[in-house]
């Protein structure tokens, strides 16, 4: 029998989808709150390998992640969604209409460590394990000699190498401290 041993730690992250960045920056004090101190920030990116969003958000739309001090339970990655899902629908009460859109975020906690990045989320999906409370981890990108590497079902946007700088300065961090 294997030896039940404590979850290594993991240093959080959040992606951030939106068209206006008045949102974004409202939506800050309350991610730090929730995830701790940011540690690190991406430049914005443009969110344009797929049109998933763009009705219920507008356009053009743009990404952003921001990771925080960690070491984090991983135990947290549904309370952290949770959390998020509910300030996404505090944001969307107060910015939708002003912006002349359904929904003015989206917010995808998720975690790093040295050899994945995981991100939570609200669909089921055959690569996707249930965690708890109707939310779903999935391993989004796997880190194996040197490089990232996507899966069969990685998003469009995850399995472009462009994010992948910035996830390698996290995952730096990480091996840092932990």
């Amino acid at each position: 029998m294997g030896e039940i041993k404590q979850a290594r730690r993991v240093t959080p992250i959040c992606g951030v989808i939106y068209h206006d960045g008045r949102v974004l920056e409202n939506s800050w004090w309350e991610l730090e709150k929730l995830m701790g101190e940011v540690v690190l920030e991406s430049e914005e990116y443009p969110f344009d390998l797929t049109q998933y969003y763009f009705e219920e958000m507008g356009g053009p739309l743009k990404r952003r992640f921001i990771a925080f001090e960690g070491p984090s339970d991983p135990a947290e990655l549904a309370t952290w969604k949770l959390a998020t899902n509910s300030l996404e629908e505090r944001l969307t009460k107060a910015y939708a209409e002003e912006m002349g859109v359904a929904r003015p975020i989206n917010l995808d906690p998720g975690y790093i460590t040295g050899a994945k990045l995981v991100l939570a989320t609200t669909k089921d999906f055959a690569h996707r394990l249930y965690l708890r409370d109707g939310i779903y981890a999935e391993v989004t990108l796997s880190y194996r000699d040197g490089r990232w590497l996507s899966h069969e079902y990685t998003f469009p946007d995850f399995r472009d190498s462009r994010y992948h700088a910035f996830f390698n300065k996290v995952r730096e961090h990480h091996c840092r401290h932990n």
